[in-house]
């Protein structure tokens, strides 16, 4: 069972962004399921990484949009894209260092996290970046 379903709820309305959203819950649950098959430890790292990779070109993508549209809260948006970057950094550090925890406080991080972001701050430049064709 996924720790995060994708649904309408969570769409901002523009079907790029709607795929790439799609895609960091489908990170995260796969470090969901590993973890639930007791493999988590030998999959944090490589799944870290690959979120880290991810994260950072969707949030480009996303930037590039609303500087595109000229969203009026790009740099407040852009603030809360750089603070996710450093909390995941410092998950990647912990874990580098051993931090055996780790796995459980990433998943309700990264689950509680996604969810606030996409249905609270995304879903604010969503309609804005439809009307002004971003």
């Amino acid at each position: 069972m996924p720790l995060l379903t994708w649904n309408n709820s969570y769409s901002v309305g523009v079907e790029t962004i709607d795929q790439q959203h799609s895609g960091l819950f489908a990170i995260v649950n796969e470090l969901h399921a590993a973890m639930l098959k007791g493999q988590a430890q030998s999959v944090v790292g490589p799944l870290l990484d690959k979120l880290v990779t991810y994260t950072l070109g969707h949030f480009a993508y996303e930037e590039r949009m609303m500087q595109a549209a000229k969203y009026p809260n790009f740099a407040a948006h852009r603030a809360n894209h750089v603070d996710l970057t450093r909390q995941v950094q410092e998950f990647m550090a912990r874990y580098k260092r051993g931090d055996g925890a780790l796995t459980v406080e990433l998943l309700q991080f990264l689950s509680n996290w996604l969810s606030k972001h996409i249905k609270q701050e995304d879903k604010q430049y969503g309609p804005f970046l439809t009307r002004h064709a971003a």
